[in-house]
């Protein structure tokens, strides 16, 4: 599959190299192709660099690796992204009195709030409960570790999954965009468990089944 992931930092950087040698053609889409940092991210996972509209233009698939904060924006200067599958990576994150938490919750997600500013796009919420860490490489984990997505297109959700599993994931499906709504405060879970209670960031969440 042709995939475009907007933004570089930990976590676009991690998925670029974790889809290295799977058979994608992955292509970063970043403010500046030329700068160091990117072409020598380009070059440790072999993918293309472009200008972030560029990118998403050229793409089956377009990741969204980007902080909150600064979504919006960047989301909406993609363009026109009808048809295509869109991956939210994010967590509606922001410190309030100190403390880290989710901006929105009940009533809406911030998978639903992407899903709002790009519409005609199939979003599919998903990599957003496990660190950067783990979405590279997991293959030394004791369990596969289990990654849920959710979004409203069924046929864009298993080419999702097939994605998830190069990574070294076992996707399952939480049903449709709403329920963003419970994956967003699970990756909570994660960040409060890796940064805040000790447990560091070199795990992931597992659904293990009992033998048949």
């Amino acid at each position: 599959m042709r995939i475009a992931i907007i933004g570089a930092g930990t976590v676009g950087s991690a998925l670029a190299r974790g889809l290295k040698g799977k058979g994608h053609s992955v292509t970063l889409g970043v403010r500046d192709p030329s700068s160091p940092k990117a072409l020598a991210l380009a070059g440790q996972a072999e993918a293309g660099l472009a200008l972030p509209a560029e990118a998403a233009a050229a793409s089956d698939i377009v990741i969204l690796a980007l902080p909150w904060s600064g979504a919006e924006e960047a989301v909406k200067a993609l363009g026109d992204l009808s048809g295509k599958i869109v991956v939210d990576c994010t967590n509606p994150l922001a410190m309030v009195d100190g403390e880290l938490v989710l901006t929105m919750g009940h009533a809406t997600s911030g998978g639903e709030t992407v899903a709002g500013w790009l519409p005609g796009a199939k979003v599919v919420k998903t990599l957003n409960t496990v660190g950067a860490e783990m979405m590279e490489d997991n293959a030394a984990l004791a369990h596969r570790p289990v990654m849920f997505m959710a979004g409203d297109d069924a046929a864009a959700k298993a080419k999702v999954a097939d994605l998830l599993s190069d990574l070294g994931f076992a996707p399952l499906d939480a049903g449709d965009i709403t329920k963003s709504r419970l994956l967003e405060p699970f990756g909570l879970v994660w960040i409060n468990q890796a940064l805040f209670r000790g447990k560091g960031r070199n795990w992931a969440f597992a659904a293990v089944e009992a033998a048949r």
